[in-house]
């Protein structure tokens, strides 16, 4: 089991052999509006110098967190755009990926980064967007782990007339349970968590939150501009009424992004006629749906009949071949039958 492996490792490693870093996101210069999003930010990763005792912490929260992942991720899949199971470890592989973070983990990491001297001098120009903890245990042999951070997770000390930031709103305190008072704490401060997202080990990826891996390296965004080019295509084949409520969904339902993506990579709207769309209609009402339908055509008047089409379109209802069974999942791998010889 490759988490037992890593905790390990990990394990055996020296606390002094722990590091920190920060990664910021900018947006690249001249980018063309119809550029991927993947490829539309330059990632930046910085050097944090840490006491002994942040160092310690670390280590032991890596291990702890890896524990728990032993305990909760009996199984290990690779990584799908839509899958059903949470408590699974997926994998994704970084070979030859056409992305900007790729350069995070393929060089930056490896070629010593350059050391933070403040916060507030990155933040202006640039988007605080994660933090990595690097293991590492002899010539080339590293484990990074990776975890999002949230623009509420940091506090700088800001100045008045300073045009990139806003001022502090709040004041940061701490309790001090050896002098058992609430002190002030000043200077920049970021909120490290007891959570890891996703580990990295030879160019591939091990995610524990899938949401939080897909907003690191770019996924979630890209996921919002393909569901908006799938529904360009959905139009196009005039066979659905009501896609505006679509439109309305993608900006505002992240849920929805995977879905659409999900249609893509099964195709089956390409194919959409009268004929098919009265088979959806027959297939819902076995299992009790009413699809709506308007001289032919899907008709979307509301969020239910969104879920209901988008479960059509995309064969959401399965049958089992051994048992007989009957499943209802957006995932699934479509299987070329072998014909008997």
């Amino acid at each position: 089991m490759i988490l037992s492996d890593f905790f390990d490792k990990v394990d055996g490693i020296k606390v002094n052999n722990t590091h920190l870093y920060f990664i910021t996101r900018v947006l690249k210069p001249d980018m063309k509006k119809s550029a991927k999003i993947l490829d539309k930010y330059d990632f930046k990763v910085y050097q944090i110098d840490v006491n002994d005792e942040i160092r310690q912490h670390l280590h032991d929260l890596t291990k702890e967190q890896l524990q728990y992942l032993l305990r909760k991720k009996t199984e290990m899949h690779e990584y799908d755009v839509i899958t059903d199971d949470t408590e699974q470890l997926f994998t994704y592989h970084m070979t030859n990926k056409a992305m900007s973070f790729a350069d995070v983990v393929n060089n930056q990491l490896q070629s010593n980064p350059p050391k933070i001297k403040s916060l507030e001098d990155i933040i202006k120009t640039e988007e605080l967007w994660a933090y990595c903890v690097g293991f590492f245990n002899k010539k080339d042999d590293w484990i990074y782990t990776f975890r999002k951070i949230l623009s509420g997770k940091v506090a700088v000390d800001e100045k008045d007339g300073n045009k990139h930031t806003k001022l502090q709103k709040t004041i940061r305190t701490i309790f001090n349970t050896r002098s058992q008072k609430l002190e002030l704490i000043e200077g920049e401060t970021v909120n490290l968590d007891k959570q890891v997202d996703c580990i990295f080990y030879e160019d591939t990826f091990y995610i524990a939150k899938k949401t939080q891996f897909e907003q690191i390296i770019g996924l979630e965004e890209e996921y919002k501009v393909q569901a908006s080019e799938v529904l360009v295509e959905l139009i196009e084949t005039k066979m659905i009424e009501g896609l505006d409520l679509v439109k309305q969904q993608i900006e505002s339902n992240p849920s929805i992004h995977k879905k659409l993506v999900r249609l893509s990579k099964i195709g089956n709207y390409r194919d959409l006629s009268p004929a098919i769309i009265k088979k959806m209609q027959k297939v819902c009402k076995q299992y009790g749906d009413k699809l709506k339908i308007k001289e032919g055509k899907l008709n979307i008047e509301d969020e239910a009949d969104i879920d209901l089409a988008l479960k059509m379109l995309a064969d959401y209802y399965k049958r089992g071949e051994v048992s007989g069974k009957s499943y209802g999942t957006f995932a699934g791998r479509k299987i070329d039958i072998v014909e008997a010889g």
